[in-house]
């Protein structure tokens, strides 16, 4: 998703500046200064996801033993560790909720999926910077989507009306030719890139909303299948809640920025790598 933070750089040059400085200097300084706040905002988010810590289960100092393990399923349970799970690559004990990531070679919190883009995973603590990176990227592109138009219009417009400050630009502006190219390319990229993050962003707000990570998403689709006809349904906290527990406790205004935030006491992330049990 970088090619679009690098694709319209020209855009600055060949659409704001010249077409919107002839008249509009007023609204050439503005479109570019709105376009670097949201440009800055999508590089710090995708900088805060790509080297936060998604959420990664610590390994024990030593070896586990778990040869025993069966006959401590029941102790287990009177223990309150229900939900823990054993990672026979990691060989530790991991949380609920917790998967193994096959590219990071370790298992996350909440994992989500591991993100080509950002070259990390997406887990418990950087599920935000990649949802708000999201957010950014598709503003990015219906902003540019918005300015290529508005632009093109202008220009037809211009040259319909004869404007004589056009023809003064003599060999100075580019080919007629080469400007609608680019105008074309620049609005072919920000559409294909707008919808493709669209997507990806309703479907992070989807998994929180419901309470299901992908990889739950589609365990549970198969348990159903396995099971017709007795169908367990957990109680969901409210909608709210769920998004709190992702994008922190403070005002929603501070959920567009990169900024840390821990999340509500009542999901706790904090645990030992070893939970209480007799092994």
């Amino acid at each position: 998703m970088e090619e679009l933070s690098l694709g319209v750089v020209p855009w600055l040059f060949h659409l704001i500046v010249s077409a919107l400085s002839v008249r509009r200097s007023v609204w050439c300084s503005l479109h570019g200064a709105v376009f670097n706040v949201i440009l800055l905002l999508l590089l710090a988010c995708h900088s805060k996801a790509v080297f936060s810590d998604p959420g990664m289960v610590p390994l024990p100092d030593t070896a586990i033993d778990f040869s025993d393990l069966r006959s401590q399923s029941s102790r287990k349970n009177e223990r309150g560790c229900e939900g823990w799970t054993i990672c026979s690559r990691c060989e530790t004990y991991r949380p609920p909720r917790a998967h193994h990531c096959r590219v990071c070679q370790r298992c996350i919190r909440r994992m989500d999926h591991h993100c080509p883009w950002i070259n990390n995973c997406v887990g418990e603590l950087n599920q935000k910077y990649f949802i708000q990176f999201l957010f950014y990227t598709g503003l990015a592109s219906l902003y540019s989507i918005a300015l290529v138009v508005t632009a093109w219009i202008w220009r037809i417009r211009s040259e319909r009306g004869g404007d004589g400050e056009r023809d003064k630009e003599g060999d100075e502006a580019p080919s007629k030719h080469l400007v609608v190219a680019h105008y074309i390319i620049l609005l072919v990229e920000s559409v294909l890139f707008g919808v493709f993050v669209m997507v990806i962003f309703y479907d992070q707000l989807v998994s929180i909303i419901t309470d299901e990570t992908p990889i739950e998403q589609m365990r549970n689709r198969l348990m159903k299948e396995r099971t017709t006809g007795n169908q367990h349904s957990h109680t969901r906290k409210p909608k709210l809640a769920l998004l709190r527990e992702v994008f922190g406790r403070g005002s929603v205004l501070c959920w567009l920025f990169p900024l840390h935030s821990s999340p509500p006491s009542a999901g706790g992330i904090s645990y030992s790598a070893l939970p209480d049990y007799d092994v």
